[in-house]
C-alpha cells in the first residue's frame, strides 16, 4: 500500500520541515494507519542523496541502497524485538526465552557509540523509534537524558499510537504530527488496488485503519468471526456452554494466531454497534450484519449495552491474564445473552 498517497497533506508537512527539522518529531495517531510506514519513508527521504521532486527517496542511490539493507550507517531503529523484522532479531535456537515486548534500556545506551561519532559524508543522522510508548521508565528516562542534550545533525523520529502512555517530559521535548485517520473512499481504493476481496468490510472492523484492515484479513480471521457473528445473531437461541467450548477449540487450533482477548475485543465493537443502532445511527463495524444488529438493539434497554460495555472493559483486561479460558468464555456469553433476559 502507498502510505504516502494515503497521507498525502502529512507527508507534505514532513517536507515542508526539512530546511529546519527539530531534534525529535512524534507522529500520533490510531494504530494501522501507517504512521511507522509513513515515518521510514520519511527517514529515508532524508538520507536519500537524490530525493524526488515530491521529497520520495530515489531508491537508487547508494544511500538508498544501504537503507533498504537494513545498513545505512546514519540510521538507527530502535523496536521491541518481537516487532524485529525477520531476519533482524537474535535467532538463537536454544534460547527459549521470549523476545522482549519492550525497547530496552540496553538498546537506548546502545545509540551511545552511535551519536557520538560524525555522520556519514556530514549528512544527517536518523533514529526511529517505533511504538514510543514501548518502553518502559528505564528506558523512558535513558532516552529523555539523550533529548535533553540532543546530539548535533540528528533527528529522533517517533511514533505513537497511544502518546498518554508517555512521559510528559518526553512530549514535551517533540514537535508533534497528528496523523489522521484517512477518508474511507481513499483507503478503500488503496485497498483494493492492493488485491484485498471485501476492502469495505475489513476497513470497517479495523475502525477505518487500512493497515490493520489488511492484517486483519491476511490473519486468516474470517472463519472464526463469522461463526461469532451468527452465535451473537442469535442471541435468544444462544448456548452459552457450546458457544464456549466451540471458541476454546478454535483458540487452541490457532496455536497462537487467536487469542482470548481478540474475541473480547470482536465483542466490544459488536456491542458498540448495538449501541449505536439502539440510537438510530449506522454501525461502524459489523456492516454485513447492520440489520441483524437493528432487530437485537430494540430488544435492549440502553442502560443494559452501557453497563454490558463497561463490564467488557474489565473483561479485556482479564483476558490479558493467565485463566481458564472455558470459563472465561462461558461466563462471556451468559452475559451477552443476559441483555435479551426480559426481566
Amino acid at each position: 500500500m502507498n502510505e504516502i498517497e494515503l497521507h498525502q497533506k502529512v507527508w507534505k508537512g514532513l517536507q515542508g520541515r526539512r530546511e529546519k527539522l527539530p531534534h525529535a518529531l512524534l507522529l500520533v495517531g490510531q494504530r494501522g494507519i501507517g504512521k511507522f510506514a509513513l515515518a521510514r519513508h520519511f527517514a529515508a527521504s532524508l538520507l536519500c542523496e537524490k530525493p524526488q521532486a515530491d521529497g520520495r527517496a530515489c531508491g537508487q542511490c547508494l544511500a538508498c541502497n544501504w537503507f533498504a539493507q537494513g545498513n545505512h550507517p546514519d540510521f538507527r531503529l530502535l523496536q521491541p524485538e518481537a516487532l524485529a523484522e525477520e531476519g533482524e532479531a537474535d535467532d538463537n535456537k536454544e534460547s527459549k526465552k521470549k523476545p522482549s515486548q519492550q525497547i530496552t534500556i540496553e538498546q537506548i545506551r546502545g545509540l551511545d557509540e552511535f551519536l557520538n561519532v560524525g555522520t556519514h559524508r556530514g549528512g544527517l543522522r536518523v533514529v526511529l523509534v517505533h511504538p514510543t510508548e514501548a518502553m518502559n521508565r528505564n528506558s523512558a528516562n535513558a532516552l529523555l537524558k539523550t533529548l535533553e542534550e540532543p546530539a548535533p545533525s540528528t533527528l529522533f523520529l517517533m511514533v505513537s499510537s497511544e502518546p498518554n502512555r508517555l512521559l510528559p517530559t518526553i512530549r514535551s521535548r517533540c514537535q508533534a504530527i497528528p496523523v489522521p485517520l484517512p477518508s474511507s473512499a481513499l483507503a478503500e481504493r488503496l485497498l483494493s488496488e492492493a488485491g484485498l476481496a471485501e476492502a469495505e468490510r475489513w476497513l470497517a472492523l479495523a475502525g477505518g485503519a487500512p493497515l490493520l484492515a489488511s492484517e486483519l484479513a491476511a490473519s486468516g480471521q474470517g472463519a472464526w468471526l463469522d461463526q461469532l457473528c451468527r452465535r451473537l445473531s442469535n442471541a435468544r437461541e444462544l448456548d452459552p456452554l457450546a458457544a464456549a467450548g466451540e471458541f476454546d477449540k478454535a483458540i487452541k487450533d490457532a496455536k497462537g494466531k487467536l487469542l482470548l482477548k481478540q474475541i473480547v475485543e470482536a465483542l466490544q465493537k459488536w456491542l458498540i454497534d448495538l449501541t449505536l443502532a439502539a440510537n438510530d445511527l449506522p454501525v461502524r463495524y459489523f456492516l454485513p450484519q447492520q440489520a441483524a444488529i437493528r432487530n437485537l438493539a430494540a430488544m435492549i434497554p440502553d442502560v443494559r449495552l452501557i453497563q454490558a460495555y463497561r463490564a467488557l472493559n474489565s473483561r479485556r483486561q482479564e483476558a490479558e491474564q493467565p485463566l481458564n479460558a472455558r470459563l472465561f468464555l462461558e461466563s462471556l456469553f451468559v452475559e451477552y445473552r443476559a441483555l435479551f433476559v426480559p426481566r
